[in-house]
């Protein structure tokens, strides 16, 4: 079977390199001439742990190929992905502009039966909009269904989510497609994966609830941290309880300085959106944006009390992504703080294994420093902003010795608090004594 997929971002790329693994002929299409080329050379443009070795192997063997000939790529597949970007509006809502202008080019370029699948985030109604444009445009009566196949992946184990998935959803309305859909997934019938086979608004609607649900259980637990450090009680005994509870289950329960990246917050804005336009007060998702807004001014002030003054103060800083195993700084909590903390008159030394050419960009007046050590150098305190796995077994005699005052501040509760205090550190994290 011959797929194409349209956009060769982290969803185009990482589900055109995995349809690959699974066997079958892909096309990766994008109008960035520069990028392909870099791509058929087996470049990725962004950190992705896994995704690199997949790709150069599906090359190698000739499963996976990318041009940006779209009418090409068009006509010789049976079922096309929209992977392109549905980037917020000021208020909020998805920007369909690219989805709709794919639609229209593979409306010209039918040349029999398609299923149109849309990879990118799209809020509730755009199949049925899709199949308005495609069948408004086309010139000769063609065949086709338009279906919602949205994606779960998640940034830094996405290659491992695509060929191992909790589930797999299918929103279609004939069951013609239903069947070619299940059949470019029938390698994960051998690992008894789920299929939730629905209609197409259903679909739209599964990606941006669980998105938001799972956001908010960010931000409920950052409210219980806020609570416990009031109270005097620990909020990873609370999580961890909490998360023993079957009907609550043990993930995103980690307090911190709140979610960012390029889903979460997205999601959940465009949800609120599409709940104002249809008369409905999301009270829920209303509060936990603004909850997750206030986290990283609550971070702030716990900074700020453990230091005193800012002005001056020359603070070490691991990590600016938004979370570990990925080069992404889009709202990332870290990045946040980190640019408030120079705007306070912070001076800063910043280290992250991934997402410093990118913070270079929008960070700046700051050191960017070569490892954890440099970092720490010279600094009044030491600030651990993202959980990568190789800041949690740092050297601390050494770190005490490079900073000027003994201060580690843990944003991701890392390190136990009884262990720092022995190594000779003032030492505060969230929502614990």
């Amino acid at each position: 079977m011959n797929v194409c997929v349209i956009g060769t971002g982290y969803v185009g790329l990482v589900t055109g390199s995995c349809f690959a693994e699974l066997g079958l002929n892909v096309v990766c299409v994008d109008q960035d001439q520069e990028k392909i080329q870099s791509l058929k050379q087996g470049s990725v443009p962004f950190y992705e742990p896994g995704l690199e070795e997949i790709l150069r192997k599906n090359l190698r063997e000739g499963r996976l190929v990318f041009q940006t000939d779209l009418g090409r790529a068009i006509e010789s597949a049976l079922v096309i992905f929209i992977a392109v970007g549905t980037p917020p509006r000021a208020d909020g809502s998805a920007d369909l502009t690219d989805v709709e202008q794919v639609a229209q080019q593979i409306a010209q370029h039918m040349n029999g039966y398609k299923v149109i699948a849309t990879k990118s985030t799209v809020p509730v109604g755009t199949a049925d909009r899709l199949r308005e444009i495609i069948g408004n445009v086309c010139q000769e009566k063609v065949d086709f269904d338009v279906v919602s196949n949205p994606e779960f992946l998640r940034e830094g184990s996405a290659v491992e989510d695509f060929l191992k998935p909790e589930r797999v959803v299918i929103g279609a309305e004939s069951p013609q497609a239903v069947a070619i859909m299940k059949d470019l997934y029938r390698a994960l019938y051998l690992i008894e994966t789920p299929f939730i086979i629905t209609d197409t608004p259903t679909a739209e609607m599964i990606k941006y609830a669980s998105n938001t649900f799972l956001a908010t259980k960010i931000s409920f637990i950052n409210e219980v941290a806020n609570l416990c450090e009031r109270t005097g009680a620990n909020v990873h005994h609370v999580a961890r309880a909490m998360g023993l509870d079957g009907r609550i289950g043990p993930g995103f329960l980690h307090p911190g300085p709140g979610f960012g990246g390029s889903c979460l917050p997205k999601d959940a804005r465009a949800l609120l959106n599409l709940a104002q336009e249809k008369g409905y007060r999301f009270e829920i998702v209303q509060a936990m944006i603004q909850v997750n807004i206030r986290q990283k001014q609550i971070m702030m002030n716990k900074i700020s009390t453990a230091l005193g003054s800012l002005q001056n103060k020359i603070l070490g800083v691991l990590g600016i992504s938004f979370k570990p195993n990925t080069d992404d700084i889009r709202e990332s909590p870290a990045l946040a703080i980190a640019q408030e903390l120079v705007q306070a008159g912070a001076r800063l030394r910043v280290y992250d294994p991934a997402a410093m050419e990118a913070a270079k960009q929008v960070l700046k007046p700051v050191d960017y420093c070569s490892d954890v050590y440099e970092a720490a150098k010279g600094c009044d305190a030491m600030l651990l902003l993202t959980e990568w796995n190789q800041f949690r077994n740092l050297d601390l005699g050494r770190i005490r010795e490079a900073l000027r005052d003994p201060v580690f501040i843990d944003l991701r509760n890392v390190y136990n608090p009884a262990r720092m205090a022995a190594e000779g550190f003032r030492y505060f994290s969230v929502g614990r004594p």
